[in-house]
């Protein structure tokens, strides 16, 4: 009887980056323009793939895929977050919690997959130069971009469909600028615990798989690298790899620092750098490390100014 009189929480509180009133509107112009820098850099080098058809080729295909990821991955938590710096109701539903979740989570995911599958792209590339029209043809990019979204969308779907089975009724503040699934965790009187321990097998495999994949790639292209005798071709395989290896170092440097790094205890300021770190600082970080030392897409740049 005591739990029936209980009233549930149906909406939630967010507590941001910091309560300081004179840092809310700072804060806000800095990742107005942060998010409007990351929103044309991806969506423009997803525009500039697609219209020039020299770039119609895996390794852009996937570029683009990557691209559309972290521009989602952006758009799950900046919009809000600028509402909230400029607002004083910082309340968001029960319902906008999960779709920010779903959406965040499923492009995060997606991007661990991608990531994976450019470095055997790069490893194919390099290791098997004469049979990469054919291990590496346009439709099985396709596939291959397809089954990334697909398992990222399936992935946190099953994450939402159990996260429903819990009830809030104590407190509603989520000390986090966005829906952070841990931090929900905190504030439920149902038990978690078989959420988290579904998150932690999901996740943990799909990260360890796709970093495996990805250390596994790269070894054998260094190995392939080291035994090229032209200093030419050693530099131009270096040079076409780096950007790659600069992302995927951000990406699940990021990640460990977040759930593997050393500590005594949490830190919450540093659990929100660090997720801020990955969530809108990645994005925007990542259409620039391909592009702006990439001759093709510079080229590609150049003729659709001239034309």
């Amino acid at each position: 009887m005591a739990e029936e009189n209980m009233t549930l929480v149906t909406e939630f509180l967010l507590t941001g980056l910091t309560d300081r009133p004179g840092l809310q509107v700072p804060l806000f112009l800095v990742f107005l323009v942060i998010y409007l820098i990351t929103m044309v850099g991806n969506l423009g080098l997803i525009a500039l793939i697609w219209k020039d058809p020299h770039l119609h080729t895996p390794m852009y295909l996937f570029l683009s895929s990557l691209a559309l990821a972290d521009a989602c991955t952006s758009s799950s938590v900046t919009p809000k977050m600028l509402i909230n710096f400029l607002s004083k109701n910082h309340k968001i539903s029960l319902a906008e919690c999960l779709t920010q979740f779903y959406c965040f989570g499923s492009s995060a995911t997606t991007e661990c997959f991608l990531l994976s599958v450019m470095a055997y792209d790069r490893y194919v590339a390099i290791c098997n130069p004469l049979l990469y029209p054919v291990m590496m043809s346009n439709s099985l990019c396709t596939q291959f971009i397809g089954a990334s979204y697909f398992v990222g969308f399936l992935h946190l779907a099953i994450h939402v469909g159990l996260f429903v089975r819990l009830t809030f009724c104590k407190s509603n503040i989520i000390h986090y600028f966005y829906c952070e699934i841990l931090q929900l965790f905190k504030i439920s009187c149902t038990d978690p615990t078989i959420n988290m321990l579904v998150i932690l097998i999901f996740s943990s495999f799909m990260q360890a798989f796709t970093f495996v994949t990805i250390m596994v790639s790269y070894a054998q292209v260094l190995f392939t690298i080291l035994k090229k005798k032209s200093e030419k071709g050693r530099h131009k395989a270096f040079s076409t790899c780096s950007a790659h290896l600069f992302s995927v170092s951000l990406f699940y440097g990021t990640l460990f620092l977040t759930y593997v790094g050393p500590g005594s205890g949490p830190d919450e300021d540093k659990e929100k750098m660090l997720s801020l770190f990955y969530t809108i600082i990645i994005p925007l970080l990542n259409p620039f490390i391909y592009s702006l030392r990439n001759k093709e897409v510079i080229g590609a740049l150049r003729r659709i100014i001239k034309k």
